[in-house]
């Protein structure tokens, strides 16, 4: 079986955001990047049938070389292989259409999204992925199971738990659940040296224009301070909650 996940470089959150060229570009200096959490929940369970069905796990990026990184890290949590196609992720019509160029030169019977990242939460490139490709798309995925050619998944769904059966190749858009955090591997001494003999390539970008472009971020409104009422003072409570919150 060959399984392809896809991999976002996205900051930590702790890390501080802040943008230049009038707000309309990502200040990056500075900023300590990650595996997108749902991409790496996908990752764990893509190494899971890697040992129990000797699967081939390939994962792929859309970015520049600052991306390598974390790609380096998937290979040491136990990737075969990794691929950063060489082109900036403008919107998610443009990462989709790089990955489908890339899926159309191998084969692959799964391939494993995050449902969406958190930087921008989109969630818009495995479904736009799924119909260039033409084939099934499980989002929110919980549970998946393969046996030869059939698969058996769940998903979360408003209000319970979806139950489905399919085929592959098909793609699925992972979140927490897939595994669960404790499952989550942590690269030892071992992997991280192998990970440096592993394949890396970098793959030129196909010609396709983004479909959409960020005119400008905005932050957060600064919280407001905090106005302590006597709780002997029910009136005031009940005036400020009113007039001010708003909320009765």
């Amino acid at each position: 079986m060959n399984i392809l996940v896809c991999i976002s470089n996205v900051p930590d959150t702790t890390s501080k955001i802040n943008f230049i060229d009038d707000n309309k570009s990502f200040d990056a200096n500075g900023v300590q990047f990650i595996i997108n959490p749902n991409d790496e929940f996908g990752l764990t369970r893509a190494i899971w049938f890697q040992k129990n069905n000797q699967a081939t796990v390939t994962v792929v990026t859309v970015g520049d070389n600052s991306c390598e990184p974390i790609l380096r890290k998937c290979l040491a949590i136990g990737a075969n292989k990794a691929i950063r196609v060489d082109c900036p992720p403008l919107d998610g019509f443009e990462v989709a259409s790089q990955l489908k160029a890339l899926c159309q030169k191998e084969k692959y019977d799964l391939i494993i999204c995050g449902r969406e990242s958190i930087d921008y939460n989109g969630g818009m490139v495995p479904g736009m992925l799924a119909q260039m490709l033409q084939v099934p798309f499980i989002t929110n995925c919980i549970s998946i199971e393969i046996e030869e050619n059939d698969i058996k998944a769940k998903r979360e769904i408003d209000g319970g738990i979806e139950n489905l059966i399919g085929n592959l190749p098909i793609i699925i858009g992972a979140q927490k659940g897939l595994v669960e955090e404790s499952d989550l591997i942590i690269p030892n001494m071992r992997g991280i040296m192998q990970a440096r003999q592993k394949s890396l390539e970098v793959v030129e970008p196909v010609k396709e224009s983004s479909k959409s472009s960020i005119e400008k971020f905005e932050k957060p409104k600064e919280k407001e301070s905090v106005k302590l009422v006597d709780p002997d003072n029910i009136e005031e409570l009940i005036s400020l909650l009113h007039k001010e919150a708003k909320v009765i």
